[in-house]
This record gives structure tokens, C-alpha cells and sequence, in this order.
């Protein structure tokens, strides 16, 4: 008898213990995580089956009729339903796992911070989850969708589209999050300094040092890219100069990339007397350009980037720079994430790391 009725399909052994599901409501509410987190229990009780039957629908779902998969996968999308594959049993258990998120692995800003996160969430037991987004949207939700799966305990990131779908599963998925370099408002969590700021400083420098037809340049035009776009042309207007000389393009920043816009640059304005460069490997590249070319630097044309990577005080002429906090914004992220994991409320949702503007030759 027993092994004819392991043998039912789904729809019989579904109406066979739809009712101990239906009378006892209170059984699938006592298995909720007290962090807010939706159980497969929750989503039995949701559909009238058994947990056992949302569990092979996730895992063999061949083996559950399309109805009752199909009622399940609509439950799961409402409720906002997350697989934990840690399969966490205490209440208080904690996955020690920390999401990361950065938008490059090969770019030297965000290899530091990991190397703060590292050094802050290390020692504490915690192991990281390192994505690279590519500044892609899809990726960030690709990326945390596979990582909620793992029930991290928090997520730092570096890169994030702050849209309503990311911001409905962080939510369903009740994980702290701390967002890195950003300021941003409101509710959130936040490391970093104002990437407008450094830009209208930068604005100001030029200004300061003569310079009269100054020209903007970027790569990958990320949101903080056009922050630090937003703060220099503010400076310019502000001291009634056209901030509209400039070469945008979505295409990945490269030193390569940084000759080609300077040209592109001196070909509309062959009286551009500075660029501003979203970064140091556009502005080696613009370097580059400007020596090839035979103009003199800072003479005929003077040169700013941004982030203060080593090669900028060592080119020649070196390199006027904005200096940032990046280990600085890892390991002190890591440490705000830390203190919300153990129920400790943070001091400040943002803090500010502040930047430097390092004056060398170029500018």
C-alpha cells in the first residue's frame, strides 16, 4: 500500500494534504525566519500543497503536473520566494558569506577596495562573493539573484542600478546592503565622498589656472562618472564659461581610448587649452597624444584625472589628479555592513571619506 501511493501522481497526493495545509495556518508562519524571509513552507500554504511538493517542483519539476507547477511558480513570484541553498536551520545561523559587488576587476580603484573589504570582513570569519558587473544592469540582477540563493549575510557594492526589480529583492530577501564610493540619500547605507564635489573642484582648478576653453572627457559614463561630469560643468557655468566642449563614449576606458578623444577634442576645438579626464588611464592617453603631437604640457594645453593611480606621479610631466579613499571605502564599508549584521545601528548612513586634489605638472 505504501508503495502504490509513493507511485500517485502530484494532483492526488496534492489533494490528500491540502487540507492539513489549509488548517494549520499557523505551521508554515512559525517557520518564517524572523529576519522577514518567505520559506518554501510559506509558499505551500499559499498554493494548498504540501512543502514537499514546492520542493521537487524547484528541484525535478518534470515530475510535478503543469497546473500545480504553474500555480507554484506564480506563488513564488508574489511572495518573492528566494532557494536557500545553505539550507540554514537555526534561526541565528548566519551564512558568514558577504556579496561584493564591483563594476571591474581589472580596474585597479576597485581591486584596492576588495583588498579593504578583505582586510576588514577577513579577520571576522567572513568569506566574499566577488562579481564582476561589468556596469552592465542585467549582470547586478543576474549576480544577486545567484548570491541571494546563497543566503549571503549582507552585500557591499560598488555598482549598483538602483531599480525597482533590484530594490524589490533585496527587500524580499531582507539583506543588509552598504553601497561603496556612492553618498546616496535617504534610507541607505553609504561609504564614499561626493563625486559631484570632486568634479566642481576640478572645475575650479582650471578656472584658477587660467584656463579659458577647457574640455571634458569620459569612458563608460557609469553614474558616477556623470556626478563628477555634473559638478565640473556647474564650476564652468558658474563662472560664465561654456562647458559644452566634450567627447563622451560608452565604449571601456583604456589609455588607447584616452588618445583618440583628445584628438577628437583638438579636431572640434583646436583652441582647447585643458581636459579634464574622467580617469588616470585616459589621462596618460591624453598625455600620450599631447607628446606625439608636440604640445606642450601643461603650456599649450594642461591635463587633469581622476583617482590618483601610481603611474600618475611617475609619468613625465606627472599628472594633476584627484586622490581617492578606496581602501579607505572597502574596509570602512565592510565595517558599517559588519555592525548592521550583528544588530548594531551604525552612527551615520553616510559617510563622507572626503577627496584630495593633487597639484603636479600637468595642471
Amino acid at each position: 500500500m505504501n508503495k502504490k501511493s509513493r507511485q500517485l501522481p502530484e494532483s492526488a497526493h496534492d489533494a490528500s494534504t491540502r487540507r492539513d495545509a489549509r488548517n494549520t495556518p499557523a505551521r508554515a508562519a512559525s517557520r518564517r525566519r524572523p529576519s522577514g524571509r518567505v520559506t518554501l513552507a510559506d509558499v505551500a500554504q499559499r498554493v494548498g500543497v504540501s512543502t514537499m511538493t514546492v520542493s521537487r517542483a524547484l528541484k525535478e519539476p518534470a515530475r510535478v503536473l503543469p497546473p500545480v507547477r504553474e500555480r507554484i511558480e506564480a506563488a513564488i513570484a508574489e511572495l518573492g520566494y528566494i532557494p536557500n541553498r545553505a539550507a540554514r536551520t537555526l534561526a541565528s545561523a548566519r551564512s558568514k558569506l558577504i556579496g561584493v559587488l564591483v563594476p571591474s576587476l581589472s580596474n585597479a580603484v576597485f581591486v584596492e577596495t576588495l583588498a579593504g573589504v578583505q582586510d576588514c570582513a577577513g579577520p571576522a570569519g567572513y568569506q566574499l562573493l566577488i562579481g564582476n558587473t561589468g556596469y552592465s544592469s542585467q549582470r547586478q540582477i543576474e549576480l544577486l539573484s545567484a548570491w541571494l540563493a546563497h543566503a549571503p549575510d549582507g552585500f557591499l557594492v560598488a555598482s549598483i542600478d538602483d531599480s525597482d526589480s533590484i530594490r524589490q529583492r533585496l527587500h524580499t530577501a531582507s539583506v543588509p546592503l552598504v553601497h561603496m564610493f556612492d553618498l546616496v540619500p535617504g534610507e541607505a547605507w553609504s561609504v564614499g565622498f561626493s563625486q559631484r564635489s570632486a568634479g566642481f573642484t576640478i572645475g575650479k582648478h582650471l578656472l584658477a589656472r587660467g584656463m579659458r576653453r577647457p574640455a571634458f572627457i569620459a569612458a563608460q559614463l557609469d553614474a558616477r562618472t556623470m556626478q563628477r561630469r555634473a559638478g565640473y560643468r556647474r564650476a564652468l557655468a558658474a563662472a560664465g564659461f561654456d562647458p559644452a566642449l566634450e567627447e563622451l563614449t560608452e565604449a571601456p576606458s583604456s589609455v588607447e581610448l584616452g588618445c583618440r578623444l583628445l584628438a577628437k577634442v583638438l579636431k572640434k576645438a583646436p583652441d582647447c587649452d585643458a581636459v579634464f579626464c574622467c580617469n588616470d588611464d585616459l589621462a596618460l592617453g591624453a598625455l600620450f597624444e599631447c607628446q606625439r603631437r608636440g604640445i606642450a604640457v601643461p603650456g599649450d594645453l594642461a591635463i587633469v584625472g581622476f583617482n590618483d593611480l601610481p603611474f600618475a606621479a611617475w609619468s613625465s610631466p606627472s599628472i594633476t589628479t584627484v586622490a581617492t579613499p578606496r581602501y579607505e571605502v572597502g574596509f570602512e564599508a565592510a565595517r558599517m555592513l559588519l555592525q548592521i549584521i550583528e544588530g548594531e545601528l551604525p552612527a551615520e548612513r553616510r559617510v563622507d571619506l572626503g577627496f584630495t586634489l593633487v597639484t603636479r605638472e600637468s595642471a
